[in-house]
Order: structure tokens, then sequence, then C-alpha cells
């Protein structure tokens, strides 16, 4: 989509046509259905927080300043709406602090390829506590300091929290890397990426939009 179309349907989402509004859902539903699935269990929830986010778009677009992109204004949206359903939809049962969290070493983990639906279903298996911690720092790029912000807790539970992450998503990986070797998936001809190295143009519309962090 053209910047002068963009910016076209985004005059008429301010004016509330609804014409408009369907078209610019149409448009970046992909992209918004992308991050909304890395924070919730299962589709069904992540369009429903998806829904819940195009409607602050089209009740707060008036608000978008046109000289910024309007897909990090509208990513940002998603990911805040998909942190308040889960802080008002599930008790998250955060570990105890730690000072320091253990690092992992993924060295071992870098010959290890999946493809996208598998990452994210694995990622979709987290606790939500640790899986919302893991998107925000290793995905979107966000620091323990602002991390603990956004939830309400310490650094020092943020980094528990990625450290329990990782080591699940560990386990996970090592357990589909057996399974596929035994099985000879990997040469069956599917597209697979490394986990440690996903980029923006591997994953183009389903919001992992930025490389896995260390």
């Amino acid at each position: 989509m053209g910047e002068q179309e963009l910016h076209q349907l985004i005059s008429g989402c301010i004016s509330k046509d609804r014409s408009s509004q369907k078209m610019l859902y149409k448009a970046f539903y992909g992209f918004s259905m992308g991050i909304c699935l890395r924070y919730a269990n299962n589709r069904d929830e992540a369009a429903e927080v998806m829904n819940q986010g195009f409607f602050k778009v089209f009740t707060r677009i008036e608000t978008y300043d046109r000289n910024r992109p309007f897909k990090a204004w509208l990513g940002k949206i998603m990911m805040n709406v998909s942190i308040d359903y889960y802080r008002a939809n599930l008790k998250m049962a955060y570990t105890d602090d730690l000072d320091k969290a253990e690092g992992i070493s993924d060295g071992e983990l870098a010959d290890r390829k999946l493809n996208y639906d598998d990452l994210l279903k694995m990622v979709q298996k987290l606790p939500p506590a640790y899986r919302t911690v893991f998107n925000l720092f290793a995905i979107e790029g966000y620091t323990h300091e602002e991390i603990g912000e956004l939830l309400n807790v310490s650094p020092g539970t943020s980094k528990s929290n990625l450290h329990k992450a990782r080591q699940k998503l560990k386990q996970m990986i090592l357990d589909a890397d057996s399974e596929s070797s035994s099985s000879g998936n990997y040469d069956n001809g599917m597209d697979y990426t490394p986990i440690v190295a996903i980029k923006k143009a591997d994953v183009t519309g389903v919001g992992f939009n930025k490389n896995i962090r260390d």
C-alpha cells in the first residue's frame, strides 16, 4: 500500500467512514494478528485481542502523527492491548526476583532449525508471564527496566522470567530437533529458519519484526 493511499484511508477513518475502516483492517490484519499471536494462547484468543486493538486504533486514530511510520504506531497499540489483556484476564504468576539471572548459552542451538509455525507454537506454550517477557525482550527489544515498568514488576523478576522462558524454549527446541532428526523432516523440502537468526525478511507480515536478542 502506497503512502498516499494509506493517508487517504487514515483520513477516512478519522471521519468514521466504515469503508475506510474495513480497508485498513484488511490491509493490516496479517501484521496485527502476527503480533497478537505471539502473546496469545491460540488463534481465537489472538483474534479477540486484535479486534480490541483495532477498536482502539479507530477511536484514537486522530492522534496518529503522520510524520511517523503507521506500522510502528499500530504495532505498539497491538502490543499494549495484548499486555493489558493478560493483566486483566490472567493471574501472571511471576517468579521471585533474581538480581542476576543466569545466562543461557544458545550456541548449541545455532544449528537447530524450525519453521515459523513451529517456533510460534513453542512460544505459545510458554506460561503467560514467561511468554510476555520473552516477547518484550527478545522480539520487541525492550530492556528489563522498561519491561518492569510495563508489567509492574521489578527488573530482577523480568530477568528471572526471561531466563526460565529460554530454558523451556531450549528444551522444546531440542525435543523438536530430536524428533525431526529421527523422522527425517529436515529433508522434506520445507523452508526452515535458524531459531537464533530470524529476521524481518523471513517472516514478513507475521509479527517477528526484529532479530531475536540473546
